[in-house]
C-alpha cells in the first residue's frame, strides 16, 4: 500500500485522484462483502447448505494462509473474520439450520448501524476508522475541519443504508428459503449501499476539492 506523505507546512494540499483511491478502495470491498456471499452460494448450489458453509469458511481460512505463504501481515479484521465464521460454521452445522449461519451476521449490521450513527457527533467517527482503511490520506489532512464534517455527515448515511440492509435482510432470512434470501438480499443490497457509495464519493469530491483549495 502507499502511503501518502503529509505535505510540507505552509503548502497546499494536493489531493490524490479520486480514480486511484476508487482503485485502492475496491479490491477490499469486494474481497470482504462481495466474493464471502458468492463462495458461499456456489457452495450452496454444489452440495447443500454444508457445502455453502464448508465454502464460506474455507474462503476466510484460505485468505488467511495465502498472506501467511506470501509473507504478508494478517490484518485482525481477519483474524476476527476467521473466528466469527467458525464459530457460526460449528452453530450451522451442530443444528443442521444454515439460518443460525447468517443471523448473527444480520444482527452484527444492526450492530454496526447503531455504531456509525452512535459516533457520528464524536472525534474519531466509525466513518472515519473504516476509511483509514480504504483511503490512504495523511493524518494532518484527516484532522481539517471539512474532513471532520465529511466524516459526520458519511457516519449517518452509512449508519442508514446499514440499518436498511439489516432490517430487510433479517425479514427475507425469517420469511424466505435460503435460495431466495441470498438472491435476493444480494441484489438489494448492491443497490442500496451503491447508491450510499455513490452519496459518498460525490460528497469526497466536493472535500477534496476543498482541500486542494485550501479550507
Amino acid at each position: 500500500m502507499t502511503v501518502l506523505a503529509a505535505p510540507p507546512e505552509g503548502h497546499v494540499f494536493e489531493p490524490p485522484r479520486l480514480a486511484a483511491l476508487v482503485r485502492h478502495a475496491v479490491p477490499r470491498i469486494v474481497e470482504s462483502m462481495i466474493l464471502p456471499v458468492a463462495v458461499f452460494y456456489v457452495g450452496l448450489l454444489a452440495a447443500g447448505p454444508a457445502g455453502g458453509v464448508a465454502a464460506a469458511v474455507a474462503w476466510v481460512y484460505g485468505g488467511a494462509l495465502v498472506r501467511l505463504v506470501a509473507g504478508r501481515r494478517v490484518p485482525g479484521g481477519v483474524l476476527l473474520a476467521a473466528l466469527m465464521v467458525t464459530v457460526r460454521a460449528v452453530l450451522a452445522l451442530l443444528t443442521g439450520s444454515p439460518l443460525l449461519f447468517f443471523l448473527q451476521p444480520t444482527l452484527g449490521v444492526f450492530c454496526a448501524s447503531a455504531a456509525f450513527l452512535g459516533t457520528a457527533r464524536v472525534r474519531r467517527p466509525l466513518a472515519r476508522r473504516m476509511a483509514e482503511d480504504l483511503v490512504p490520506l495523511p493524518e494532518d489532512v484527516m484532522e481539517r475541519p471539512v474532513m471532520r464534517r465529511f466524516f459526520a455527515r458519511q457516519s449517518l448515511v452509512w449508519g442508514c443504508a446499514q440499518l436498511g440492509n439489516a432490517t430487510l435482510s433479517l425479514w427475507l432470512l425469517l420469511s424466505q428459503p435460503i435460495e431466495t434470501y441470498l438472491v435476493v438480499r444480494t441484489s438489494a443490497v448492491a443497490v442500496l449501499l451503491t447508491g450510499a457509495a455513490l452519496l459518498t464519493l460525490g460528497d469526497f469530491r466536493r472535500c477534496l476539492r476543498a482541500l486542494q483549495r485550501g479550507a
